[in-house]
């Protein structure tokens, strides 16, 4: 499968019961034209930038300008620390004082500008702020271009696992700029690189062989393959929400390694030892493991997804480190997808098919952690 040049891709999301739609913009330099593309959509709006402390550097002047001069009234910008620890109740309570601070009302747009960290809680935030005020999305990782900057799903970390405090909130417009993605780690690019490669095992096998063939260019810097990566995995996941938003159905198909990932996470303590994408990777290997051991994948199919990762330099273990795993099972217990205290993982018939496999045997499971930690 080749790979098209790079163009300005547009792709429409339009949801139920009332009109709720907006477009994802794919394209080369998009962060000069936002407040084009915002006021055409919008119009002219008081807007605030919530952004962290290290993409403030490189893209916030440039935002605030561009919005200036397509002729919204911009607010004083608020920068919030960077990481993952920011997705908190305490973080989420200081944006919001700044944000009354500034005199806020229900026509005040908030415009996240950069990863998912800073995506999910600014749109957390706007979906409770003075009962809901539109917000947008200008995601600068590669992770939240094709993941998290669409489909609504916002939240914040607890005690008790990851994203468990949230609410399902649509942007209005997702402004997907492939340029600012040259401003990344490679560590960075190879953890967002996990939540591509997804959509073709969960339902698309010859865009996993694209991805096996074009993965390193995409990872060393080319932009056509970026442009196409993200341009594909948003529109199958603009598919995929518009048919069931709120996660009751064939939704739950994108967390495919996700109910393994997460407990990784909290275990690790969101240190940056394990970024989001390296332990969807891990999970995904598991999850492909679990199918083969029940009996459901062909061995040389989960085979070919752990040579995948490890090739490109992904994890496809969890970090050394001492696990509990009674705690990691609880933790999967908790997981957004259990239902009625029931174990719900998305498993795999092969690369291309995964399905979803209600009331897992737990004992199956824990054997698997035992055997991987």
């Amino acid at each position: 499968m080749a790979t098209p040049p790079i163009s300005t891709d547009v792709i429409h999301i339009d949801l139920p019961p009332v009109p709720r739609e907006y477009d994802i913009v794919i394209g080369h330099d998009l962060l000069g034209k936002a407040g084009e593309l915002i006021a055409r959509k919008l119009g002219p709006r008081r807007s605030i930038i919530i952004t962290d402390d290290k993409v403030a550097p490189l893209f916030l002047k440039r935002l605030e300008a561009v919005l200036t001069v397509a002729g919204h009234d911009v607010l004083p910008s608020i920068i919030i620390p960077a990481g993952e620890s920011a997705k908190s109740l305490p973080i989420m309570h200081e944006l919001s004082g700044h944000l009354f601070e500034r005199n806020i009302d229900r026509g005040t747009l908030l415009i996240a500008l950069g990863g998912g960290v800073i995506g999910d809680l600014t749109g957390f935030t706007a979906s409770i702020m003075l009962r809901g005020l539109d917000f947008v999305q200008i995601p600068t990782t590669l992770l939240a271009q094709v993941d998290s900057s669409v489909g609504g799903k916002t939240g914040i970390n607890s005690l008790y696992g990851k994203n468990t405090v949230g609410t399902f909130y649509q942007p209005r417009i997702v402004i997907a700029d492939i340029a600012t993605l040259d401003s990344l780690p490679a560590r960075e690019i190879a953890s967002g690189y996990a939540e591509i490669v997804k959509y073709g095992l969960i339902q698309d096998r010859a865009f996993f062989d694209w991805c096996d063939q074009h993965a390193t260019q995409l990872l060393h810097g080319d932009a056509a393959a970026r442009a196409y990566a993200v341009q594909k995995s948003c529109a199958y996941k603009a598919a995929i929400v518009g048919q069931d938003e709120c996660e009751a159905g064939t939704r739950a198909l994108l967390n495919l390694g996700h109910t393994f990932a997460h407990p990784l996470e909290s275990t690790t303590g969101y240190d940056g030892s394990l970024l989001h994408g390296e332990a969807v990777a891990v999970g995904m290997v598991m999850a492909f493991d679990l199918s083969v051991r029940m009996g459901l994948c062909p061995p040389e199919d989960a085979q070919t997804v752990q040579t995948h990762f490890t090739n490109l330099g992904l994890p496809v273990t969890p970090p050394a480190m001492d696990y509990n795993i009674s705690e990691l099972m609880a933790l999967m217990a908790q997981d957004k997808k259990a239902r009625d205290g029931k174990l719900t993982l998305i498993l795999a018939k092969g690369i291309g098919q995964a399905f979803i496999a209600n009331d897992v045997d737990p004992a199956t499971v824990r054997r698997l952690w035992e055997d991987v930690v």
